[in-house]
């Protein structure tokens, strides 16, 4: 088991932590030791991860992945999941190329890091991911889930994108898109209690803002106890209490995806 240390995703964003000095901890979350089930594939000038179900189905889901990026075997064992309940899932690489965060990296430099990855700015590679799930897919009817920063990435579609039916947002990052409520689809936000970089007020106003704006069909909820990425990060069986919030969320996931597909 390969252990993420001092995870603080987002940590400069976060204004009560803003003038730590040291690394502040997301959440010390595990990588999956996970040999994924579906294949490699370049669609034009991105490359992605693409898991399909047994039987034929019109139904996909576009999965958008955290800051670790399009081959994190966590984020794959989820379009995997995707798959096994029937949908045909692809995790396509939204940092088109440039590389993903890393444990590693130096945290002083993460503000310039994400400069050049903007959850807001995907929309072309959305469109070539469509147009092949359409085209050499057969999909009529096509979702989005997305982590952390996928999460937001989320938000930004079901603000815009005319084109996908409903979206799931996990632990998606507010402050990126906190302005913006007018959603266009069924839009489903799974947050944690303890979440360190997404403050519960935040998430009051954000439901407050929906409840004014938005039109369509929405839930929000918060997991009790939970910190910042514990549906796809952490590993259930060496994390026995969280185990039932776990599988909450992603029943919640599925169950949002086949009422909307």
């Amino acid at each position: 088991m390969l252990w993420y240390s001092q995870l603080n995703i987002f940590c400069s964003l976060v204004s009560h932590m803003a003038n730590e000095s040291r690394p502040c901890p997301c959440d010390i979350g595990d990588r999956f030791d996970y040999e994924s089930r579906g294949q490699e594939l370049q669609v034009e000038h991105i490359k992605a991860y693409v898991c399909k179900p047994p039987a034929s189905t019109d139904k996909a889901v576009i999965v958008i992945h955290d800051i670790f990026g399009w081959q994190l075997p966590n984020t794959r064992y989820m379009a995997d999941m995707l798959a096994a309940h029937g949908y045909i899932a692809i995790c396509p690489d939204f940092f088109v190329g440039q590389e993903a965060w890393k444990p590693s990296n130096d945290w002083a430099t993460f503000n310039d890091w994400l400069k050049t990855r903007n959850a807001g700015k995907i929309d072309k590679e959305v469109d070539v991911i469509l147009k092949y799930l359409r085209e050499q897919c057969g999909a009529k009817k096509i979702g989005v889930i997305g982590f952390c920063w996928g999460g937001a990435a989320v938000q930004h579609l079901m603000l815009k994108n005319p084109h996908l039916k409903t979206g799931v947002s996990l632990y998606g990052v507010i402050k990126f898109f906190e302005d913006r409520s007018s959603l266009l689809h069924p839009t489903f936000f799974i947050f944690a209690e303890k979440d360190e970089y997404i403050p519960l007020e935040q998430v009051t106003l954000l439901e407050q803002k929906l409840k004014q704006n938005c039109k369509v069909d929405y839930e929000v909820k918060i997991y009790p106890g939970q910190t910042h990425g514990f549906v796809h990060r952490k590993k259930e069986d060496i994390n026995p209490q969280d185990k039932p919030y776990i599988e909450e969320g992603r029943k919640d996931m599925i169950n949002w995806l086949n009422k909307y597909l």
